[in-house]
């Protein structure tokens, strides 16, 4: 009989075991199966024996670095899906800027079989991302789930992020499950952290697990809790098939795959299916639950959450939030997804122009497994064509351009980041500004615009209480408005306050966790628009100016940014045989300027004695031509110069 073995977990009983060959082999094959259901003769999991009332779908949410990840090892470890080898770390982190930086940026989904007084359930794990600029994955996975666990650290006691994604899950009406991790550091204090538990989220400490997601204390009390506290999933199999689209990710052989929650019905492979979206039909060709890689089953069937191929071969069809249903058997649509909205934008150029065509197709696939990048192509006379993308935060930019690097080999230039703003000019028109060419200049500001109007957000920050006085200042240096503090227990402080979208995406996070050696967290989400007092602030060079490093900014900042753009653009620019001026302009004024001298060759060098007419008529013909050289040469700016300007300030 053919068989599919997961690699990963293969390999880890093969060859940490000290047993022979043969009876390493027989030793992994069942370990592999003691759990899982029974196969047919193509190898697909029979998962019909599990009705929607021994299904559980539930997620982990917790603020980042609070062991969620962990946790997840353990639960696949407890439900023997992987082997109990000690090597297991963020098995459910895939990408590789997950593991590079530590943080898990994609949501994950893995089915688990799991025995629980005497009966057999299937338990539908989605481990989410932690940072605030992947909230949009923590949304959509919580609509594929009835619970969550609530994970928060028993050192460091609830974050902001802990908050946030508390009420998301309370908003979407889900079951949730506290638990403290790790309550075997020598510095957790689970009693405090409790505390804050129930000040915070009204729940009964008595309530809370307590458990160490890297010992493994507790973890056999989890899957308990979630079967009991979860409630199975709502739906019929009697009823006509009904599904809601919810993740996707580009394969090389068999095009779109689909992740979805089963809401009626059931689905199996040779069915037609209907995009509600588009009207395309499909033919399903396989389908199966992740367990935790691609693994066929027979069928999938209501409550069940897996993926489906359907020779989806173009990206553009995929759409997130999307329904299915088979065909002739049309339902009513699901709501599907609030679309992400985008917060900070950024230009995406190729640094070779003949690599634009594959740099198209790369960012459409990487797309189609980040959903909440919106994209448009742009054109810039510095840069050539490229791409305006929209991101929710700098650190969802940041990863993006990894993975383009990391996972297509794409050598990018990324522009500052910029957030989108409002004009409303005299006639009652409004018009949304996403990059900085599109601002009206000085001229058409002065005669036409009423007024200009930029994104605040409202910004929850909890530190210890020995910082308060540095969080208001960076929060009031940075234009903010402090609203109130409250003490969420005898040490910890929550700090609300409205700041400028643009203040954040610069670097405030990191004088945040400067300022509070670290301990504080910090979260935010939109506020609406406010009026502001905003210019357009140019760089110019020898006159012209470079479209590229215009950005839009308060006006109270031009002088000091002006200044430090000039001196950067100083150091990186290679100077010419004619004089390069470097200026930056806003409102038709001049804020600053540097000067890179010229080249110049000794032309008086032979002139060895005689008139000094003899050395002054030289010196005017060489002035003269770096006059007509001024007027026909171009100053090219290196790649350096775009990335001096994109980096942070080190004043």
């Amino acid at each position: 009989m053919y068989m599919r073995l997961r690699p990963l977990a293969v390999a880890n009983l093969l060859f940490n075991s000290g047993a022979s060959r043969s009876s390493r082999f027989g030793l992994c094959c069942r370990r592999l199966y003691a759990a899982r259901a029974p196969e047919n003769k193509r190898g697909e999991i029979d998962i019909s024996a599990y009705p929607p009332e021994r299904i559980r779908n539930f997620s982990i949410i917790a603020h980042i670095d609070h062991g969620k990840s962990t946790l997840a090892d353990r639960l696949l470890e407890h439900t023997g899906v992987i082997s109990k080898s000690g090597k297991n770390k963020q098995v459910l982190d895939k990408l590789k800027v997950e593991r590079e930086r530590g943080i898990t940026v994609k949501a994950q989904s893995a089915s688990m079989f799991y025995e629980h007084n005497g009966e057999k359930y299937l338990m539908n794990l989605i481990d989410t991302p932690g940072h605030v600029d992947f909230s949009y994955e923590v949304s959509r996975s919580l609509a594929a789930c009835q619970g969550t666990i609530l994970l928060v650290d028993a050192a460091q006691g609830i974050q902001a992020q802990t908050v946030a994604n508390f009420y998301l899950a309370f908003g979407e009406g889900l079951e949730v499950i506290p638990m403290l991790n790790k309550v075997d550091l020598p510095t957790a204090e689970p009693e405090r952290a409790a505390q804050q538990i129930e000040s915070a989220f009204e729940i009964e400490s008595d309530k809370i697990l307590h458990i160490s997601a890297k010992t493994g204390l507790g973890v056999d009390q989890v899957l308990p809790a979630v079967i009991e506290k979860t409630p199975p999933p709502l739906g019929s199999v009697e009823k006509p098939f009904k599904a809601l689209l919810f993740d996707t990710w580009y394969d090389t052989y068999v095009g779109v795959v689909c992740l979805m929650a089963i809401k009626d019905g059931s689905i199996k492979r040779g069915d037609r299916i209907v995009s509600t979206h588009s009207g395309t039909k499909y033919e399903v060709a396989e389908v199966g639950i992740m367990h935790p890689e691609q693994t066929p089953t027979t069928l999938l069937q209501v409550g069940q959450v897996g993926y489906i191929v359907c020779n989806m071969k173009s990206i553009a069809e995929a759409h997130v939030g999307d329904t299915f249903y088979k065909d002739r058997q049309p339902v009513e649509p699901l709501p599907g997804f609030v679309p992400a909205k985008s917060m900070v934008f950024a230009g995406v150029f190729p640094i070779d122009a003949g690599e634009f065509d594959s740099l198209n197709e790369s960012i459409q696939k990487l797309t189609l497994n980040d959903s909440s990048v919106s994209v448009h192509k742009e054109t810039s006379a510095a840069l050539g064509q490229g791409w305006r993308l929209g991101f929710l935060g700098t650190l969802h930019m940041d990863v993006f351009r990894q993975r383009l690097e990391e996972e297509y080999d794409a050598n990018v230039l990324i522009t500052s980041p910029t957030v989108p703003y409002q004009i409303k000019y005299t006639d009652g028109v409004t018009k949304f500004i996403q990059t900085p060419a599109d601002f009206p200049d000085a001229n058409i500001m002065q005669d036409f615009v009423e007024s200009t109007m930029e994104p605040y957000v409202s910004a929850t920050i909890l530190f210890p209480e020995k910082y308060l006085g540095a969080m208001l200042e960076l929060c009031t240096t940075h234009r903010g408005e402090i609203q109130n503090h409250t003490y969420i227990d005898e040490t910890r402080v929550m700090l609300k306050c409205h700041l400028p979208m643009a203040e954040i995406v610069t670097d405030f996070y990191d004088k945040l966790k400067s300022k509070s050696q670290g301990f504080a967290s910090f979260d935010y989400e939109e506020s609406g628009y406010r009026t502001s007092d905003l210019v357009k602030m140019e760089v110019l060079l020898n006159g012209e100016a470079v479209d590229a490093l215009a950005a839009v900014m308060h006006k109270t900042m031009v002088v000091t940014v002006g200044r430090d753009i000039a001196k950067r653009l100083k150091e990186v620019i290679r100077r010419q045989l004619f004089d390069i001026i470097i200026q930056t302009a806003a409102n038709g004024k001049i804020v600053a300027r540097e000067t890179v001298k010229q080249l110049r060759k000794n032309v008086t060098a032979k002139c060895y004695g005689g008139d000094i007419t003899r050395k002054m008529k030289l010196l005017n013909r060489q002035k003269e031509g770096k006059k007509r050289m001024k007027k026909i040469g171009r100053v090219e700016l290196p790649q350096e110069a775009f990335l001096s300007i994109m980096t942070k300030s080190q004043s």
